[in-house]
């Protein structure tokens, strides 16, 4: 009995052993030999092979040669690889251990394109979607990092594609809060539709989206009955953009919604909105002003 199980035992061992090599992945001679076989992985794009012979240098000579270059490999694999968390985990340990690389922006840069990478998906590499209307969490976690990278870092090699990315998030976020302006008056919510768009002048001052944030102040104190705040945020409207698809021939504005709460229907007051027949479609000018509008840097 104790021979059967003695055989058994070898016998799992030994197919162990068959599969832990059996990409070679424990078959190296030397530190520079196994950081060769993890770079021949990464020209392949092999990345959860790769990994392992990244981890493997790490782990068997955390003090070597090559120690520091493969950690920062690692985080590039993990994001090859469609895993920003782990690529962002990898990039904060480098910036922990190594606050004085040479090659520590290489991990700020990491970190947020990352963040910017979990917007993307494969349905949206297939389908034109609308990021402008999706969770903007990550969106913003990307512009987040990118700014600290250009901070610290403003000679960095990755500050020119970052400031790129940049561009895309500082649109999308701002296209995003001009989104729930529009949401917000269709449930009759006009203070908070307002300050969205004030939101979006003080924060994201030059980008498409600042005509239809005046265009959702202007309609939104309107509404609460301010109009000498809604004039002004009209001449502004009229004398930068007076070609704006809310704006008449004479310049005057077409208010979307009633600022006289009466004239909406009993249901339309007890479900905020909700089942109105027909809404208005809200303020959207991209088309004008901002022509390339899904069109978004790459991971």
């Amino acid at each position: 009995m104790r021979v059967l199980v003695f055989s058994i035992l070898v016998s799992i061992f030994a197919f162990t052993a068959g599969c832990a090599t059996k990409d070679g992945a424990n078959n190296y001679t030397s530190e520079a030999n196994l950081y060769e076989r993890a770079q021949s992985q990464l020209n392949n794009n092999r990345w959860e092979t790769a990994i392992r012979y990244l981890q493997l240098l790490e782990e068997h000579f955390p003090f070597g040669r090559y120690a520091e270059q493969a950690q920062l490999e690692l985080i590039y694999a993990y994001h090859r690889s469609g895993d920003p968390d782990l690529a962002s985990a990898s990039a904060d340990r480098f910036i922990r251990l190594h606050p004085q690389h040479r090659n520590v922006d290489y991990a700020y840069y990491m970190k947020g394109l990352a963040a910017y990478s979990k917007d993307e998906n494969f349905l949206g590499r297939i389908i034109p979607l609308d990021q402008t209307q999706r969770d903007p969490g990550a969106a913003r976690e990307s512009l987040t990092h990118f700014n600290l990278l250009l901070n610290r870092y403003p000679d960095s090699p990755y500050a020119a594609d970052a400031k790129k990315r940049m561009i895309y998030l500082r649109n999308r976020l701002a296209r995003y809060e001009i989104h729930v302006a529009n949401y917000y008056f269709k449930r009759g919510a006009y203070l908070a539709a307002t300050n969205r768009g004030e939101y979006v002048l003080q924060n994201f001052q030059e980008t498409p989206a600042v005509p239809d944030a005046l265009a959702v102040i202007t309609q939104g104190y309107h509404l609460l009955d301010m109009p000498e705040l809604s004039h002004n945020s009209l001449e502004v409207l009229r004398l930068n953009y007076p070609d704006h698809p809310a704006l008449d021939d004479k310049g005057d504005f077409n208010f979307q919604y009633s600022s006289t709460a009466d004239e909406r229907s009993w249901l339309s007051k007890l479900s905020f909105g909700l089942f109105d027949k027909s809404e208005p479609k809200g303020f959207d000018s991209r088309r004008r002003y901002d022509p390339q509008y899904q069109t978004a840097p790459r991971p």
